[in-house]
């Protein structure tokens, strides 16, 4: 175990990824910031665009938490799954006195749960904890040759696992390990550091969990009505977009067809139908300027969609 842990610490000073900004900070609510922006969302977009943006508009967990939501979701626009985006707003006015410092009390904020508040406590303060998402189970589950297994196991075998003196640096080199070379298909086995003390190295893929997503195929027929260097909206009150700025749902007719296109999000495959209206009839119904409003993921994130009828 010690000559596997001096191996993989070795492995990360060489070929971690220590360019990442939250990696190079021990502020507690960028680190938290980052960890709830990379779920379901690709390091390099965070990096990039959505974290440093982010930051730009709320600096601090109190501007965070004196911000209205209708901000915090549009600096959130993109990057989907607004719920986090919410909880992260909740999270920062319950928390004006800064972040709690151990698992249990992170693990009592919206949104946050075993894997976010260990990954905050280890990243952020350094704590003696193991953190566990998708990349460090499958390192964990192969190195170990763990089969089906509760999760609970493969945490208790990554507590055993974690290097007492330096648990920051052993659990972003099994993150980083998981993410470049322990892969789910075909995995980089001879360039790995566990190599020779991995029990699973030979039948790789029995440790690997792979899930096929069933896509829900989903139609919409939006109505665009633009006045004036402004657009109508109204406020979703649908659960995946409550609270954000949307298009309205018109009945379509063929001669005011604009374009279509289609995207994935989430669970589902989305085709949406653009089509010209002057009906402003709903009350709920309001005139915004477009070229200063993010809206929700499946109308104006793309710059597609603009191409079709914002010029």
């Amino acid at each position: 175990m010690k000559k596997a842990q001096t191996e993989l610490l070795e492995w990360y000073k060489l070929f971690g990824r220590h360019e990442l900004p939250w990696r190079q900070t021990d502020n507690l609510y960028h680190v938290y910031l980052s960890e709830i922006m990379l779920q379901q969302t690709q390091v390099n977009r965070v990096r990039d665009e959505y974290y440093p943006q982010f930051l730009e508009q709320f600096p601090s967990l109190r501007a965070l938490a004196d911000a209205h939501q209708d901000d915090v979701l549009a600096a959130w626009s993109g990057l989907g799954y607004y719920s986090r985006a919410r909880n992260l707003h909740k999270t920062a006015k319950l928390s004006l006195d800064g972040l709690p410092q151990t698992t249990k009390e992170l693990m009592l904020l919206p949104g946050i749960g075993e894997y976010t508040a260990s990954a905050v406590c280890s990243f952020g303060l350094g704590q003696n904890v193991p953190v566990v998402d998708t990349n460090i189970a499958r390192v964990i589950k192969r190195h170990f040759a763990l089969l089906e297994l509760p999760t609970k196991t493969t945490w208790d075998k990554a507590k055993e696992f974690v290097n007492a003196e330096h648990p920051r640096s052993h659990n972003l080199a099994l993150m980083d390990l998981g993410s470049l070379i322990c892969l789910p298909k075909n995995p980089k086995c001879l360039e790995c550091p566990l190599e020779m003390s991995c029990l699973g190295k030979n039948e790789p893929e029995l440790y690997t969990q792979t899930k096929k997503t069933i896509y829900e195929n989903l139609e919409l027929f939006l109505g665009v009505c633009i006045k004036d260097d402004k657009i109508a909206l109204l406020t979703s009150k649908e659960k995946m977009y409550k609270d954000m700025l949307v298009l309205p749902n018109v009945e379509p007719i063929e001669e005011e067809f604009i374009a279509a296109f289609k995207h994935s999000y989430t669970k589902y495959k989305i085709t949406v139908n653009l089509y010209k209206t002057d009906a402003l009839t709903q009350e709920e119904l309001k005139l915004v300027r477009y070229r200063q409003t993010r809206l929700s993921t499946h109308i104006f994130s793309y710059k597609k969609s603009e191409e079709l009828f914002l010029n």
